[in-house]
């Protein structure tokens, strides 16, 4: 079991890991061991996640969804295997973390009379600068 937060608890069967080759370091190693990880996670048909924290985590994961509703998270920053498991497991972990945050409610307000007063004075001066850079227009008779 994976724990996400003290509410969510992931299976390890939910997770699905495919080794891949990567680029970057290695030497030689890159062109002969698969040590980049794809994980995919099954967010849509997960029975771990609560219903709002399913919603909030299909917005946050953006183009890592696929079609199908996987979550792919691809780990290639280290060398071996374990450790790029770990890495992509971390990320999943920190993922599903934010979307269990709730997001705050928005108090509405208003601005203030005095800010009212300051953007339109803003305004104003503004308006003078630019037109004291005109060119100056000779008075006819």
């Amino acid at each position: 079991m994976i724990s996400v937060t003290p509410q969510i608890q992931l299976k390890e069967d939910e997770l699905h890991f495919q080794f891949i080759l990567a680029s970057g370091p290695g030497g030689q190693n890159v062109n002969k061991v698969a040590t980049a990880v794809q994980l995919r996670f099954d967010a849509v048909h997960s029975r771990s996640l609560p219903e709002d924290v399913r919603s909030r985590l299909l917005k946050l994961a953006g183009n890592r969804l696929t079609k199908e509703g996987e979550l792919l998270i691809t780990a290639k920053r280290f060398r071996t295997q374990e450790r790029n498991r770990q890495d992509a497991i971390e990320r999943l972990v920190a993922l599903l973390q934010k979307a269990a945050e709730k997001p705050k409610r928005r108090r509405i307000t208003k601005p203030s009379r005095a800010a009212k007063q300051r953007r339109l004075d803003k305004k104003r001066r503004r308006g003078e600068q630019k037109r004291a850079r005109r060119p100056v227009t000779p008075l006819s008779d």
